[in-house]
């Protein structure tokens, strides 16, 4: 009996490492070392959530920016059809070559890799239909700036979804939908609890500016306040 409370007590002591150490090694960007942890699925920012929001069809062109180990983006790539396609973006090319290579394995084709910075996109404008970011935006040091270049780069009514989990580099809900309304797009739907998210954004039509935010707002529990 006296032995319990000494197991749940290093049991606890353990675990309270194991959390220190993931907040504090969380690096960004997540470095390629550590691949192994992409692989599994983050709660509530599933497959299946992310395909209720991005709606992929056959045909169109996707954009997804820090694709990991290719989770997300082997799963989208199937849905585009011969006359679709994904663009995959990051700055680790390690990174990028694994998700080819994963490709390759699975004889998927419609996958194309592009090592670039978020913040400058060598794309056209209007390239895309969609784009998506899950658990990227925050490891990128200029999240303005990227919802800025994803804006130039989608096509008029394109869309964006952008999926962030509780981290050291975690984008809060309010936030993503302050840098989504100042730089052209508006908030459609959203899934799940603010510290697993998953938000979908339309651009804005030409001409039309973005409906106003309100002054004050409750999202999920938690109160915003918009710029004056």
């Amino acid at each position: 009996m006296t032995a319990r409370p000494a197991v749940w007590g290093a049991v606890t002591a353990g675990c309270a490492t194991a959390a220190a150490l993931w907040w504090f090694g969380d690096t960004a960007p997540y470095p390629y070392a550590m691949r192994k942890l992409l692989d599994l699925p983050l709660p509530f920012l599933t497959n299946r959530r992310l395909d209720a929001l991005l709606a992929a069809r056959p045909g169109d062109r996707i954009l997804e920016i820090g694709p990991g180990t290719g989770l997300q983006a082997l799963h989208v790539a199937r849905q585009l059809g011969p006359d679709g396609g994904l663009d995959i973006v990051d700055v680790q090319q390690p990174m990028l070559d694994h998700v080819m290579r994963k490709a390759a394995e699975r004889t998927i084709t419609s996958i194309r890799a592009t090592r670039a910075d978020a913040r400058a996109l060598p794309f056209p404008d209007a390239s895309f239909d969609a784009a998506y970011l899950v658990t990227a935006l925050g490891e990128i040091p200029g999240p303005v700036a990227t919802v800025r270049e994803l804006r130039r780069v989608l096509k008029p009514g394109g869309r964006l979804v952008v999926g962030e989990f509780f981290d050291r580099h975690y984008v809060p809900m309010v936030t993503m939908i302050g840098h989504a309304h100042r730089n052209g797009f508006q908030l459609t739907s959203r899934l799940g609890p603010p510290f697993a998210y998953l938000a979908a954004f339309r651009v804005t039509p030409e001409g039309q500016p973005a409906l106003p935010l309100p002054r004050r707002c409750h999202l999920h529990g938690a109160l915003c306040k918009t710029d004056s």
